[in-house]
């Protein structure tokens, strides 16, 4: 189903049509292969990458697209519909490039054209083994050595580690605490930095995370992004943003699954009729949509206010929150519709509700988010 949109220019309507052509004719063709045999769409990603899908929300003097959240989301909404690692793929790389776009030097702002166009990958390298949530007890660490930092440590649940040519890596410059936390920016052939065997993942499978060792790492000094212990300031502002970045992944993996048990409740028939003229499954595919119809709706209003300069972290946090477990709630119950059907890989539903679950994960849990919500309703 094509979802009705009012977009702010015509250039935003003709950017999500190329958006559905490369979904229909890149996507999902390859999705079911990849995805069984755990093939990294690469070359998938740099079509994405230079049709200008990479660096939507960046400004165009910096080599980006110049186009507003809101557009952006829906452009992530429709790659999910057909393929979430590849619209997964383009939150994260979008969400890399905000530390040098917002916070790097002069110098390292020269290389947003390079980092937005399309041929380069990046990864956003903050979580640990030992610490996921808690983000500020890090422990990987960049020490000074002449011209500079050796970083060692591990990261953990890294998208597109062992694939990414860049990542930003978060390591303890100072004493404990997010005030001792820097961001660093690292290529990815750096002598020192060794990605681990990637993760055998429920979901997810065309683009599984790894853990990324730095073995005493050798960064120029010079790579530092922002000044020292800016780390975990530039790390949550981030997250803000790749917050709707994952919720905009839920409503496009949520609207395909809506659409596929709605067209099979249409064309199976049980007891002499198509099941979905039976209350129990036309009451249960209405429920569907209207959770993906309220979840778009906090997506967009989220994405509104961050588009009017306007603070948007809660909202952030809601629309994450929400879009994620209706994805969740949304694709189970697809599954019932289809029955014994939706629980084989002939049908993509059950594909589509092993990769929900990660959502509620990435990104911020969503206990997380419930954190962040109800902070903002005590503190006053």
């Amino acid at each position: 189903m094509t979802v009705e949109r009012i977009l702010p220019t015509d250039e935003a309507y003709e950017l999500l049509g190329l958006t559905r052509e490369i979904a229909a004719g890149e996507l999902a063709p390859r999705v079911a292969r990849h995805e069984a045999e755990g093939l990294f769409p690469r070359d998938v990603l740099r079509t994405v990458g230079r049709a200008g899908l990479f660096g939507l929300p960046y400004p165009e003097a910096d080599g980006g697209a110049g186009q507003p959240y809101e557009v952006y989301l829906q452009v992530l909404e429709i790659l999910a519909g057909s393929w979430l690692a590849v619209a997964e793929a383009v939150s994260v790389h979008t969400l890399s490039c905000y530390p040098v776009w917002a916070y790097g030097s002069e110098r390292q702002r020269k290389s947003l054209p390079d980092l937005l166009g399309g041929d380069l990958l990046g990864a956003y390298c903050l979580s640990e083994p030992q610490g996921g949530s808690d983000a500020a007890a890090l422990t990987t660490r960049a020490r000074r050595d002449g011209e500079d930092w050796v970083l060692s440590g591990t990261k953990a649940w890294i998208t597109h580690g062992g694939q990414a040519d860049f990542y930003n890596v978060f390591c303890r410059t100072g004493g404990p605490g997010p005030s001792g936390i820097s961001c660093v920016l690292a290529d990815a052939d750096t002598p020192g930095i060794l990605p681990q065997a990637p993760e055998r993942t429920m979901g997810l499978r065309s683009s599984p995370p790894a853990q990324i060792v730095f073995d005493g790492a050798r960064v120029p000094l010079d790579r530092l992004v922002g000044e020292e212990g800016a780390g975990f300031r530039i790390a949550m502002q981030a997250l803000d943003a790749g917050r709707l970045g994952i919720a905009a992944c839920a409503v496009g993996l949520a609207q395909a699954a809506v659409d596929y048990a709605a067209g099979y409740a249409r064309e199976r028939t049980q007891f002499g009729r198509a099941i979905g003229e039976f209350q129990g499954v036309g009451f249960l595919l209405a429920d569907m949509a209207t959770q993906v119809s309220a979840a778009r709706a906090l997506l967009l209003h989220a994405a509104r206010l961050k588009d009017a300069g306007r603070p948007f972290s809660v909202e952030a946090a809601k629309a994450k929150l929400f879009a994620t477990d209706a994805a969740m709630r949304v694709t189970t119950d697809a599954i019932q519709v289809l029955g014994g059907a939706g629980y084989v890989s002939d049908h993509p539903v059950e594909r589509w509700f092993r990769e929900a679950k990660v959502l509620q994960i990435v990104e911020g849990t969503n206990q997380i988010q419930r954190l962040v919500i109800s902070r903002s309703l005590t503190r006053g």
